[in-house]
């Protein structure tokens, strides 16, 4: 049975063996991933086209300035020069000689760096910086002309790999936000040679087309060489003079290529890119829910408002009818009517209680003769009576007949059988004065057997002399 090592007996083992390999290497590359904590220490990377190796400058190992070539021995005669540990930055390409160090916390190997000399920037970096400086100068960077994304773009034009991961990504994110959007692929290499011609290409096609509304470009991470192709100027003045908006995510987050700098938006990721172009799916629709219940319950008001006013306005109407003042004053005249007629019973039965009352002390009073020439006189007297309460209902029945005629000539109706009209604005009021009348205003015209609506055309105002 073969022997099973710990993870920490492994490690050693590859330590050892390392090590002794490796007593001490020169190495150049490019650095990248920079960091100077407050400890003193430097901690880098070195890269080429195919590997990276993680690098440790212990401030221990650092000198200060130069005033001779560690490697050659050659004094500087113009003077001492600074410190590679000072002026070292991204980007520069250096040669390191050091010892490899496996560390066991992260099984990781490293370079302790115990020298480095500069070599000079990285050519790609140097032509990255190049090309960043003249674009800027042509204000391929400004922000002011920078454009904003539309919102929920409905059609989308992606310019990437049709089988990388970005794509996936892209299309993964996209599924799951905002209401669905129409995605064409316009497929280009985004590596090598070719890769820049192709996106370029793409981005001619679809400003052509003009079916768009926004365009992505995108690409997975990698190397400064891998991402080579988008920091082509070609590519950067096809962004800088599209017609359609343009939101780039090439790399990962602390990836920056000439692409990203000339987009309208740059976004950190090609997954970063579908977030910025829809809003969450589950937000639009609690937006939209909001957005019902408001209006649920402004039409709720409103109707209750509008009922309210109706009932308002329905009771001042019915108040203030020609109709209901007649019924009014007909319930008057019926009460006024019965007062009369139990008026006039009540004086008649007094009166002729008096009779009788007066024709039994006559009779105690006086003889037969008397009596009869009482009855004579008391007759006459009933006779005259009669023909004074006949005279008061005559005269109350005069009265009454004057009353009704003038009752009926109250009725506002009457006058429009005689060829009169009243005339009406739209909210119930009359028309009293040719003051209240605008020209373009619709009237209702009240006649004996309906009502005409007109609309004023023009509007003489003639004043009658009264």
């Amino acid at each position: 049975m073969s022997q099973i090592f710990t993870v920490r007996e492994l490690t050693d083992a590859l330590k050892k063996t390392l090590e002794g390999a490796f007593p001490f290497v020169w190495v150049r590359g490019q650095v990248s991933n920079l960091s100077r904590p407050a400890s003193g220490h430097m901690y880098f990377s070195l890269k080429d086209a195919d590997a990276v190796l993680n690098c440790v400058w212990f401030k221990g190992n650092q000198r200060g300035d130069e005033r001779f070539d560690p490697l050659t021995g050659e004094v500087f005669e113009d003077g001492p020069r600074p410190s590679l540990a000072r002026t070292m930055q991204n980007g520069t390409e250096i040669m390191c000689a050091g010892r490899l160090n496996v560390y066991p916390p992260r099984g990781s190997y490293q370079l302790v760096v115990e020298l480095a000399q500069d070599v000079g920037l990285g050519k790609l970096f140097m032509e990255f910086e190049e090309l960043k400086k003249k674009l800027s100068a042509k204000g391929f960077f400004e922000s002011m002309r920078k454009r904003s994304l539309p919102y929920h773009p409905e059609k989308v034009a992606v310019i990437t790999a049709p089988s990388g991961a970005a794509i996936q990504d892209f299309l993964r994110i996209s599924g799951a936000r905002g209401w669905g959007a129409q995605i064409r692929i316009y497929p280009a290499l985004v590596q090598g040679e070719l890769a820049a011609g192709q996106l370029a290409a793409q981005m001619d096609r679809i400003n052509a087309e003009g079916w768009a509304d926004v365009i992505v470009l995108i690409r997975g991470g990698g190397s400064l060489e891998d991402l080579w192709a988008f920091n082509d100027e070609t590519l950067a003045e096809k962004i800088f003079g599209s017609a359609i908006p343009v939101i780039a995510g090439v790399g990962h987050e602390v990836d920056t290529t000439i692409a990203d700098m000339t987009a309208d938006v740059r976004a950190a990721t090609p997954s970063h890119a579908a977030q910025l172009l829809w809003p969450e799916r589950s937000m639009l629709i609690q937006s939209l829910d909001e957005l019902e219940i408001r209006l649920a319950r402004r039409i709720e008001q409103q109707l209750g408002s509008k009922e309210h006013s109706l009932t308002t306005l329905e009771r001042g109407l019915g108040w203030l009818s020609p109709l209901q003042r007649l019924k009014r004053l007909d319930e008057q005249f019926v009460g006024l009517t019965d007062r009369l007629d139990r008026a006039i019973a009540l004086k008649l039965e007094t009166a002729e209680r008096t009779v009788s009352y007066g024709e039994e002390r006559i009779k105690r009073a006086f003889g037969e003769s008397s009596i009869t020439y009482q009855l004579q006189t008391v007759q006459s007297l009933k006779s005259r009576l009669h023909w004074a309460g006949d005279g008061l209902l005559t005269t109350a029945e005069r009265t009454l007949d004057r009353a009704a005629i003038m009752l009926e000539s109250l009725d506002p109706r009457k006058p429009l059988e005689r060829g009169y009209s009243l005339v009406q604005k739209v909210d119930g009021t009359f028309i009293r004065s040719v003051d209240d009348v605008a020209t373009g205003e619709h009237l209702n015209v009240m006649v004996a057997d309906g009502s005409v609506g007109v609309k004023v055309e023009t509007l003489e105002k003639n004043r009658s002399e009264r």
